[in-house]
């Protein structure tokens, strides 16, 4: 065990959401511990904050059943080698950032042999998986919950919780500057501007660029004047480029490297796959289409235990479809453009909705990177 003043936390962040998130974990406990080391798996944000990586992040981007069991052998093997590393190099505190496909055993591992561990963020239980419920009981001595009603809902179940605010409520401006994004992006503040962002998953790209530029193709032939941007992650470029070229749209969208914030703030609507982005999307006041579309049989299997009607998280947090959603099937250039072409037309509906969000916005604000300090202390201290 360290002293106070040199504290070691691993850290296991699986994909670019886990990675924002983890990168504000980090401020907040760099504040309370200046002298600690942080080491795992984890992607750019992390890695710009000292954390030390000991394997690509990209090897756990995987989604679905399906895509999981393909890649399974690996990611196994990744797991039982950090957990040995884990316990020859002792950690005062394991954290797991979401992943809990991956984190929750690793978790369990750790802590039956006697290492405290924090899972950061609640998994799902309240709209699908709820047996997952056993698993964070014996895995984490406390869990870090963005959402105000997962405290209650955990403690109902004995696990120890607290609500620490969602991260991107911080980063993410009350009222996003929309001409300076399309300043920064060259774009002309009076044209109609449509982000499309098909995932950040190589998985999720496969399944959902084909279909969103088709649909731009199709929202450029009834409105020429519409532009449209995309935002691409480091190392799906290729796959992007294909499908537009596929699509007939190539040289006819704005690719950006990343800088998916920027989009949304300068966009009038967007057209996202179903995930952590939904939300970003949401906290910029910005209206949405979501879809998804993945391998049948993992979409079968999720599906059946879905809990709630809703899977855009955006509709989840209002409680209510205050967004569209085409899932799977329903996923057809044809309904995405004419659903995200509805929203271009409609500004009184659109005012409301940014009215919403705005106060959705406001519930889920808070000192996100010191209520998390707050929290780790109390369980090192415990």
């Amino acid at each position: 065990m360290t002293d106070a003043a040199t504290r070691r936390f691993a850290m296991v962040a699986g994909e670019p959401s886990g990675d924002l998130l983890a990168g504000l974990l980090l401020d907040g406990l760099r504040a309370r511990w200046p002298g600690m080391q942080a080491t795992g798996i984890g992607g750019p944000q992390m890695l710009a904050r000292g954390f030390e990586s000991w394997w690509p992040q990209e090897k756990l981007a995987v989604r679905g059943y399906i895509e999981v069991l393909r890649h399974y052998a690996e990611i196994a093997g990744i797991r039982r080698q950090l957990k040995s590393r884990l316990l020859r190099d002792w950690a005062d505190l394991f954290i797991g950032i979401d992943a809990p496909d991956f984190n929750l055993d690793l978790e369990a591992g750790l802590r039956g042999r006697g290492m405290k561990t924090v899972h950061f963020i609640c998994p799902s239980i309240w709209a699908w998986r709820a047996d997952r419920i056993e698993k964070i009981r014996a895995a984490a001595d406390h869990v870090l919950c963005i959402f105000p009603f997962e405290p209650a809902l955990l403690a109902e179940q004995g696990v120890s919780a607290s609500y620490v605010g969602h991260p991107l409520a911080n980063v993410i401006p009350m009222q996003p500057d929309r001409l300076a994004a399309r300043a920064a992006l060259d774009l002309d503040p009076q044209a109609r501007v449509v982000a499309l962002l098909p995932g950040s998953r190589r998985s999720e790209v496969r399944y959902l660029a084909s279909r969103f530029f088709q649909a731009a193709a199709l929202m450029q032939r009834l409105q020429p004047d519409i532009r449209f941007v995309v935002p691409v992650i480091p190392g799906l470029r290729a796959e992007i480029e294909e499908a537009l070229k596929a699509s007939g749209m190539a040289g006819k969208v704005q690719l950006l490297d990343g800088r998916s914030h920027t989009a949304l703030a300068a966009c009038d609507a967007t057209l996202i796959a179903s995930g952590t982005a939904t939300l970003e999307a949401a906290l910029f006041k910005r209206p949405m289409v979501i879809a998804y579309n993945m391998n049948r049989v993992s979409w079968h299997l999720m599906h059946r235990q879905q809990l709630q009607p809703w899977v855009g998280l955006p509709n989840i947090l209002c409680n209510d479809f205050v967004v569209p959603e085409l899932l799977q099937e329903a996923a057809t250039p044809q309904a995405l453009a004419a659903a995200t072409l509805q929203w271009l037309a409609e500004p009184a509906k659109v005012e409301a909705l940014q009215h919403r969000f705005a106060a959705l916005h406001a519930e889920l604000l808070r000192d996100t990177p010191t209520l998390c300090a707050d929290a780790i202390e109390q369980v090192l201290e415990g």
